[in-house]
């Protein structure tokens, strides 16, 4: 049985994170396409988590259905992740507010502060993500409830600082409001270090990828299991006049597949045949597709593989309770060994 010292002191460390979402632990799902949907937020949020559905491209319709579908599987707290550039962001916050979601995390850019307000004013708490210092501090000053920094080593769209010089950069700094880390974390023993530096809690996406819950494909999940932290590689930008956000996830046929649609958009968008904003969309819609037919149909070969660098930490198929509780029982042991 475990040191209560060291139960109680995790408890303590992550109460603020815990108390502002509502749930016993202050572990955050990252919300992933296709992934982050009712069955796997559902039972992050029964197994004292808290689940946060992606929207992604979803309609406001398919939305406000996945939105009632989840509350069906759960009396938890639960969150929505929404896309900041996405063409229908109003009637997504609209669908939210109608259903009574708690908190919103908004994601994909700087939002704009009517977002922000119209959420706040809908009774919804703000989350936002934080790449920067100086982007953390306009965020709390546009007034969101709470903040994410995520680092370099996560799955899926990441940005150019590691996880560990953003959290000495924003931590010290940022105590308005409570802050979440994520990227790269896959054990316990992180998730005490991050609070002891100051994080309210943490988001973690990758290891949920194979819980039992997931609706992720079999082989998908066999391809993450498989998987070690090096075969987690960053896409790379080919030309710097079209910006591209890098997406980190196993490298395959798709990948490839990517580098040849981004730049037959970057000649269009040199070409002035596509403005920047729908360029970026159609982006975003390459990776619903090549997303979808990894997680849903199982296409390991051509299909997106959106993997953070803890993938390596992933050895087996779980059940959601199984992996909060072993990520609970690393963290008290390093709460112990941190008292002793």
């Amino acid at each position: 049985m475990k040191d209560v010292n060291g139960a109680s002191q995790l408890a303590k460390l992550w109460s603020r994170g815990a108390e502002f979402l509502g749930c016993p632990h202050a572990i955050m799902c990252g919300a992933m396409t296709w992934v982050s949907e009712r069955n796997l937020v559902s039972a992050i949020s029964n197994a004292g988590g808290f689940g946060v559905i992606a929207c992604g491209s979803m309609t406001p319709d398919l939305l406000d259905a996945e939105i009632k579908a989840t509350f069906e599987l759960t009396a938890k707290p639960f969150g929505v992740n929404l896309i900041t550039m996405h063409p229908d962001l109003e009637q997504l916050i609209s669908v939210c507010l109608d259903n009574n979601v708690s908190h919103v995390v908004l994601a994909g850019g700087l939002p704009a502060s009517s977002a922000i307000k119209s959420l706040k004013d809908g009774g919804a708490k703000v989350i936002c993500f934080a790449p920067a210092l100086v982007i953390a501090k306009r965020l709390v000053k546009l007034g969101v409830d709470a903040l994410v920094i995520e680092g370099s080593e996560a799955g899926g769209h990441i940005g150019p600082v590691s996880t560990s010089v953003l959290v000495q950069e924003i931590l010290p700094v940022v105590t308005d409001v409570p802050v979440f880390v994520a990227g790269g974390i896959g054990r316990g023993e992180a998730i005490a270090n991050f609070l002891e530096m100051g994080a309210a809690g943490v988001q973690i996406g990758t290891r949920f990828v194979c819980a039992i819950e997931s609706i992720a494909h079999p082989d998908f999940k066999k391809a993450f299991i498989r998987a070690n932290a090096r075969d987690a590689m960053p896409t790379v930008q080919l030309d710097k006049r079209f910006p591209v956000i890098p997406v980190r996830a196993l490298s395959n046929a798709g990948t490839e597949e990517f580098m040849d649609m981004q730049r037959e958009v970057a000649t269009r968008y040199a070409a002035g045949e596509v403005e920047q904003s729908a360029a970026q969309l159609e982006i975003e819609h390459f990776w619903a597709g090549a997303l979808r037919r990894g997680v849903i149909d199982g296409d390991i070969e051509r299909g997106s593989l959106m993997a953070g660098q803890s993938v390596g930490m992933v050895k087996c198929e779980q059940s959601t309770c199984e992996i909060i509780e072993e990520l609970i029982s690393q963290a008290i042991d390093a709460c112990e060994r941190s008292g002793a």
